[in-house]
């Protein structure tokens, strides 16, 4: 059976079509907004505490001049710290997130002593085996 020739077009359009690449620009659309809102968060509201902890240090103008080169290690050392400061938020969110969405555990189901069958948490007697069981 000779396979049908799809053509360049014809294959593009098949890896387009399916779900994983469709999901893939969801994401990536989605996680460019949520990057504007925890870059928003950190940069308005948790740098502005940072660094009225830090005495307002800023740390992006610190330079040094060799030759006619200028070093700004300032703008890596900050870079560095935003880097931390939204690493810290997201897990944050995502630690809540989970917390929220997170099933509760369901107690361990009971079994019968004799005849090792579930019963429910409240029964007296093991539907199964009928022998009477004490209350949990």
């Amino acid at each position: 059976m000779a396979e049908e020739k799809k053509g360049f077009m014809g294959e593009f359009k098949e890896f387009i079509a399916q779900g994983n690449v469709m999901n893939l620009a969801v994401g990536i659309i989605i996680g460019g907004a949520f990057q504007a809102i925890v870059g928003a968060l950190v940069e308005k509201v948790i740098m502005p505490i940072v660094g009225a902890a830090m005495g307002g240090v800023d740390f992006s103008g610190l330079a040094i001049t060799i030759g006619s080169a200028e070093i700004g290690y300032g703008a890596f050392i900050q870079a560095c710290i935003d880097f931390l400061l939204i690493a810290l938020v997201v897990f944050w969110i995502v630690k809540a997130y989970n917390k929220a969405v997170t099933p509760k555990e369901e107690p361990e189901a009971r079994t019968c002593p004799y005849c090792k069958q579930e019963i429910a948490d409240d029964a007296t007697r093991c539907p199964h085996c009928t022998s009477e069981v004490s209350a949990a």
